[in-house]
């Protein structure tokens, strides 16, 4: 499918280049629907998905039919200007018996001396026995003094027998962001989550997860891997809950680079006998003997430590 991309312009970037960086270059397969500015710009729906605005308030209602398999659903968000707060409220109704991609993320170039600010409460409502891939790419790019500020939040409810798997990534470029993942696990479901997150400058980035096992046989991994450089700031917050016989592993690897803080704070609780929790944190430099290794294979000392952060990040 053809879509208009020459519409908006940012101050450096194209529309287009926007979309393809925060949609990493996805086809536009199945259903989508593309927002810039605070406005739908184009939209497009099949007999497998169905997109609906809200009419109390902004955002949509995804709804995807039961056995609906090999469908890409894209809902990317672009801003262009400063002085802008875009606020949606997406929800996802996904059927039984579904093998769905949806694929999310907001591009934000702001020129300007205002701030850019887009808030995303996405709310995901997993049927039975169905499996979902969520990726949500975040970017930030343009010179102005405004922040470039981000803060998804992500509700989740997995059904009996379901499965969702979700890649977050804060690639480079936003100022502030603040993300909020909550879910509920049910009978044999299970979550992975794996968040890589970049910062400089004088960048903040925090993330807070709060995972509940309510159901018999459930499991949940949640894994963070950031690279902290110059005077940036992480924080890692996550609360996992074990309230039935089900498993959990919580991980948060950190890399500093300059005068970076990390802080990571772990916390499990077994609210059930049967409950297997574990949580692990690493906060450290670069690896020595990598970066020596680096440096006898003939790389420069920047040229070392760019081919270290870009393959702890992979």
């Amino acid at each position: 499918m053809q879509i208009n991309h020459a519409k908006v312009v940012g101050c450096r970037m194209e529309q287009k280049e926007l979309l393809n960086i925060v949609t990493d270059n996805a086809e536009y397969i199945g259903a989508y629907n593309i927002r810039v500015n605070g406005k739908l710009l184009e939209r497009s729906t099949n007999e497998f998905v169905d997109i609906v605005s809200k009419k109390d308030k902004d955002g949509i209602d995804i709804i995807v039919k039961d056995n609906t398999v090999n469908q890409t659903i894209l809902i990317p968000v672009i801003l262009t200007k400063g002085e802008i707060t875009d606020k949606v409220y997406n929800d996802f109704y996904i059927g039984k018996n579904c093998d769905v991609k949806i694929i999310a993320g907001c591009g934000v170039d702001n020129c300007s001396s205002c701030t850019s600010q887009h808030d995303g409460i996405h709310s995901f409502y997993v049927d039975q026995n169905s499996k979902v891939k969520y990726i949500e790419r975040h970017y930030g790019h343009g010179d102005g003094s405004g922040k470039k500020v981000l803060n998804p939040i992500t509700n989740i409810t997995l059904g009996e027998n379901s499965t969702m798997e979700i890649a977050t990534v804060q690639i480079e470029g936003v100022d502030e962001s603040l993300r909020i993942t909550n879910a509920t696990l049910n009978d044999n479901s299970s979550l992975a989550i794996n968040e890589k997150i970049l910062t400089a400058k004088n960048q903040i980035a925090k993330s807070e997860f709060n995972v509940f096992l309510n159901g018999t046989d459930s499991k949940a991994k949640v894994s963070s891997r950031v690279v902290a450089k110059d005077d940036s700031c992480q924080y890692f917050n996550s609360n996992v809950e074990g309230n039935s016989v089900c498993f959990a592993h919580v991980e948060c690897d950190a890399i500093i680079v300059g005068n970076a803080k990390v802080s990571s704070v772990p916390k499990i609780v077994a609210n059930n006998p049967n409950a297997s929790l574990v949580h692990e944190a690493t906060i450290g430099k670069i690896a020595g003997e990598q970066f020596l290794k680096l440096l006898t294979l003939g790389l420069s000392e920047s040229e070392a430590e760019k081919e270290i952060l870009e393959g702890f990040l992979k």
